[in-house]
């Protein structure tokens, strides 16, 4: 969650890119290079050991600037692969929310923005390269250095009379070799260099534990499932937050139960259904399955006892068909429509263009707001998990629509166990038990009638809700 998407993706594509391309393309030369290298220095000593003792000592005087300078370029291209993912990221964010920025007529500010983050990638890439170039330029100065050495030297050698002319042009011919193929081999260095960084970009991500993860010998879901839901003193605050979202919460939903949690924003009523499909632990107490608590249980076969219907629903970029069998891939067609006539969604679906085979856009752009609801519920109803999660599944529809899917989600939650986060409190009038939270904690227990006859916080909020309903 502290991850912004778009540098996770820039992560897992560019990084990625840029390695596969510096090991794909310069494995071959840099191999060509080094037997180039390895040969042209054997012929050296073959034609003069004396020589080849003054290039072979002269190694260690190229080779530790350019250790020196491959830091500076595994450095400088880390920043540019940063730099990159940041321009990604937000170039991510503003598609994403387009219509928000047109809405808003903050087009040009965003184009500034986007600008200056090219800018900054254009910037930390130049240096990049400027190092990159530069290593290349201290190797083959340092090399051509060495084999002027060698020619003066060599040169003095027959000048006493000590080497012939054409031994020392062979071993000049041979020396210039292995300088070319050092220049090469500088230039690969180079390029890894670079790709270390982005390696080391990489590598961050494989080296992340998830939070939540099996343990080495999970307890199995007990079969079949009863559908029981447990908080048994549960705490719980958000990593970088002081204030606690959940206190010392407690609560049984048993099997077959239909419980509402109401109250106020901030409350902590869907830290709730976080926890209870672990896409957190909380920080104590115990959140309990069919007698399973969550660390000691396998998180994925954890959460088939899920479905969720989230108030802000997910839709993929694919057809209506796959976007419904989510969860249950092998889904026949007629499955998939039975979903959709509990989810009121069927008699929409058969309108688009292509029935269940039409493609929505990315994030469900070609839909409104209710059809995306009614995509999720249909989802959930697939699913058919023995424990059904409901985060104000009606918020985004129209009466109508609303009195269907209510019809349908009632039908629904028959024998099941569910779980239900509402704002209005008209949507769960029926529930069997009604728990009022406030600062994380349950402060009032009971049924409408009842919690509406105490006068306590649930008579407050219900009176100004149906208040301003009858108004």
């Amino acid at each position: 969650d502290s991850s912004r998407a778009g540098d996770l993706v820039s992560r897992l594509t560019a990084d990625t890119t840029q390695i596969k391309a510096t090991f794909g393309s310069t494995a071959s030369i840099a191999l060509r290079n080094a037997i180039m290298t390895i040969g042209a220095l054997a012929l050296m000593i073959a034609t003069s050991p004396q020589l080849s003792a003054i290039v072979i000592g002269a190694i260690p005087l190229i080779v530790l600037p350019l250790v020196f300078s491959g830091r500076s370029v595994r450095r400088r291209a880390r920043a540019a692969q940063d730099r990159l993912a940041d321009a990604s990221a937000f170039a991510a964010e503003a598609v994403g929310a387009i219509r928000t920025m047109q809405s808003f007529g903050a087009s040009r500010q965003t184009a500034a923005r986007f600008a200056s983050a090219s800018d900054g990638a254009y910037d930390a890439s130049r240096a990049a390269t400027a190092s990159r170039a530069l290593l290349s330029g201290v190797a083959i100065f340092l090399v051509s250095g060495s084999v002027v050495w060698v020619l003066w030297t060599g040169a003095t050698e027959v000048f006493e009379g000590r080497m012939t002319g054409g031994r020392l042009s062979q071993f000049v011919l041979y020396a210039v070799l292995a300088a070319s193929s050092l220049g090469q081999l500088s230039e690969v260095y180079g390029e890894i260099s670079a790709a270390a960084g982005a390696a080391g970009r990489l590598g961050e991500i494989l080296a992340m534990k998830p939070a939540i993860a099996a343990p080495d010998h999970p307890t199995p879901m007990p079969e079949p499932s009863r559908g029981e839901l447990s908080f048994e003193n549960v705490s719980f605050s958000y990593p970088g937050r002081s204030v606690g979202a959940l206190s010392e919460l407690s609560f049984t939903v048993r099997p077959g139960e239909r419980v509402a949690l109401v109250g106020p924003s901030g409350a902590g009523k869907s830290t709730v259904l976080q926890l209870a499909l672990r896409f957190f632990d909380p920080s104590a107490g115990r959140v309990i399955v069919d007698g399973v608590a969550g660390p000691q249980a396998d998180p994925e076969a954890w959460r088939q006892r899920f479905a969720l219907v989230p108030q802000e629903p997910t839709v993929f970029g694919v057809s209506v068909r796959d976007n419904i069998a989510y969860g249950r891939p092998d889904a026949s067609l007629a499955q998939v429509e039975e979903a959709a006539r509990l989810a009121a969604a069927h008699e929409f679906i058969r309108a688009l263009p292509k029935g269940y085979d039409t493609i929505v856009g990315e994030r469900g752009v070609t839909l409104s707001g209710g059809q995306r609801q009614r995509l999720a519920i249909a989802r959930a109803v697939l699913k058919d998990a023995p424990i059904l999660l409901l985060d104000e599944a009606t918020s985004a529809l129209d009466s109508e629509s609303e009195r269907a899917v209510q019809d349908a989600l009632d039908a629904l939650m028959k024998g099941r166990t569910t779980l239900v986060v509402a704002h209005r409190l008209a949507t769960i009038l029926s529930a069997d038990r009604i728990l009022v939270m406030e600062d994380g904690r349950v402060v009032e227990e009971g049924t409408h009638g009842e919690l509406k006859a105490r006068g306590g916080l649930y008579a407050r909020l219900a009176a100004l809700q149906f208040g301003l309903e009858a108004a």
